[in-house]
This record gives C-alpha cells, sequence and structure tokens, in this order.
C-alpha cells in the first residue's frame, strides 16, 4: 500500500454504495448488480500508460473474469464523455464510472495525497475491491502494478 494512503475499509465491510454515469450514458449502481461478483478498480486518468495497460489487461482477460462469475467495473474522475472516447479506442467491454466529484474514490478511501516527482497533489490512487455477491468488500488489492494486476484479479478469482 503507498505509505501516504490510509484504506477506511476493511475486508468483509459492505461495500459503500455508488451511482454513477458510465460512458455510455448510462447510470449504475452497486445495488442492480446485487447478487454479483465485482471487481471495482480505480485508476487516475483515461488515455495514460499505466491507466491503459491496466483496463486492455482486464480486456483480454474479460471472458475469463466472466467465466469466473464477476464484472469488471472502472472507475475514475474523468467525465463519461472522457470514458467513451477511451472505451472506444481500447475496445473495451466493462463500464467505466465517471467520477468527477471524487464522491465514489472518498467513499472507498482512495482519493487522497499522492507524490509525483517532487511534487505533491490530490488525486486517485491505484487500488482495487473485490465486492462479494453478498456487497461486502472480499479482497483489497493496493500498490496495484498496472500490466500484472488482471491476471492477479482473475487468479483470485479462481
Amino acid at each position: 500500500m503507498p505509505k501516504d494512503l490510509s484504506l477506511v475499509l476493511k475486508l468483509g465491510d459492505q461495500a459503500p454504495p455508488f451511482d454513477a454515469l458510465t460512458q455510455d450514458g448510462t447510470r449504475l449502481t452497486l445495488a442492480s448488480l446485487s447478487g454479483s461478483r465485482v471487481v471495482l478498480y480505480f485508476y487516475p486518468k483515461d488515455n495514460t500508460p499505466g491507466c491503459t495497460k491496466e483496463a486492455c489487461g482486464f480486456r483480454d482477460l474479460w471472458a475469463e473474469i466472466r467465466a469466473a462469475g464477476a464484472i469488471v467495473i472502472g472507475v475514475s474522475p474523468d467525465s463519461a464523455k472522457s470514458h467513451g472516447k477511451f472505451a472506444g479506442l481500447f475496445k473495451l467491454p466493462f463500464p467505466l464510472l465517471a467520477d468527477e466529484d471524487k464522491r465514489i474514490a472518498t467513499a472507498y478511501g482512495v482519493w487522497g495525497e499522492k507524490k509525483f516527482m517532487g511534487r505533491t497533489y490530490q488525486g486517485v490512487h491505484r487500488v482495487s475491491f473485490l465486492i462479494g455477491a453478498e456487497g461486502r468488500i472480499d479482497q483489497i488489492w493496493t500498490g496495484v502494478k498496472p500490466d500484472a494486476h488482471p491476471k492477479q484479479v482473475l487468479e483470485a478469482l479462481g
């Protein structure tokens, strides 16, 4: 876990609800996914090198993740329009939630201070959550490596 991030959620906690627009302009809520396992992955920004690697990794393993009984959802502070371009460019088959007000990132404890090249700023930490069918946090991945993470998720799904 990044030393400047203190997650508020623990394994077994009820996942905070969300209600946000996806890249195609539809609303998606956690409640609408009740009974499904959900991989909720937070990433900093559309169309950046690490975020693209991670999204394409989930895309490439999409069929296997679905076969393992899970749904993938990406979340970043970008707009639904930005997500639409990103998803279209890389043919992403899963929803991307627009969290422009950082409400979801804050509820999951992944919005906070970051440091990069001597600069300190507020941003989204690359953290993923596996939400069980009953809505509880079953697994948390911190310090995610974009190119390896989708495979780690698939392995955890069994």
